[in-house]
């Protein structure tokens, strides 16, 4: 019997450590001490006991069983860490689109407010033009005046002054100094150039009125126009005159 309780008890332990060998080698012995006594029933019993501890004992994983359940765990902290970096590594690229998003965003209503602001600059600019061109435009309308058969000199120069901006009249008056000497039926006999301003044709005055040969505020009219639109202003049109001695 000792020999078969001994052996059930090494086949059914794992290695758990010396000190459980131990444990269980002193019960085992007290076992048959009680049997030499006499004390069957008692002996019976103890055995049964130590037999029953030894299955609790044979339940409690060690060894390998331990080893698989630290690698259990092992493997479990692992996956867990991986599905952690999985969600941040998610979380940032959901981030990054965002900011990109925004950015791209933020670029687009900067470059609308910048066409914006530049349109009307432009419409700003345009504007003062208009208006620039405006200012040199006639003071009076060459309708204005009454028409008569012929004009003094003076009387010629006194429409150019109500006709012509004051800040340009004299630009004005250089030009028309040298190319007609202020004669509004002037006329060019090599190029046919007629008037006060020598329109080349003459026949180009029409464009401000049908009586441009006898009409010198007709004349005037046509040259501020002619000086504005091509040289900016009477001024511009002086210098030009000054170095190429025609305009």
């Amino acid at each position: 019997m000792r020999a078969m309780l001994e052996g059930n008890r090494v086949s059914r332990i794992s290695v758990r450590g010396f000190a459980v060998a131990s444990a269980t080698a002193v019960t085992t012995v007290g076992a048959v001490v009680g049997v030499a006594a006499g004390n069957e029933q008692a002996t019976t019993d103890r055995v049964e006991a130590t037999a029953a501890d030894a299955t609790l004992l044979a339940d409690i994983p060690a060894g390998q069983n331990v080893q698989a359940q630290t690698a259990s765990l092992t493997q479990q902290a692992d996956t867990q860490a991986q599905a952690a970096d999985a969600a941040a590594k998610k979380d940032a690229e959901e981030s990054a689109r965002k900011q990109a998003a925004e950015d791209a965003t933020a670029k687009k209503e900067a470059a609308e407010a910048e066409a914006k602001k530049k349109e009307a600059e432009d419409k700003a600019k345009e504007r003062e033009k208009e208006d620039d061109v405006a200012s040199r435009s006639a003071t009076r309308d060459s309708s204005s005046f009454a028409v008569k058969g012929s004009y003094s000199v003076a009387e010629v120069k006194a429409m150019a002054r109500q006709m012509i901006p004051s800040d340009q009249f004299q630009c004005f008056s250089n030009i028309v100094n040298n190319e007609s000497t202020w004669d509004y039926t002037a006329t060019n006999p090599s190029s046919g150039a007629y008037g006060l301003v020598q329109a080349l044709p003459g026949t180009k005055m029409s464009s401000a009125g049908a009586d441009w040969r006898t009409n010198p505020a007709t004349q005037i009219k046509w040259g501020l126009s002619y000086m504005n639109e091509r040289y900016g202003s009477p001024c511009g049109a002086w210098s030009f005159w000054q170095a190429n001695q025609w305009y």
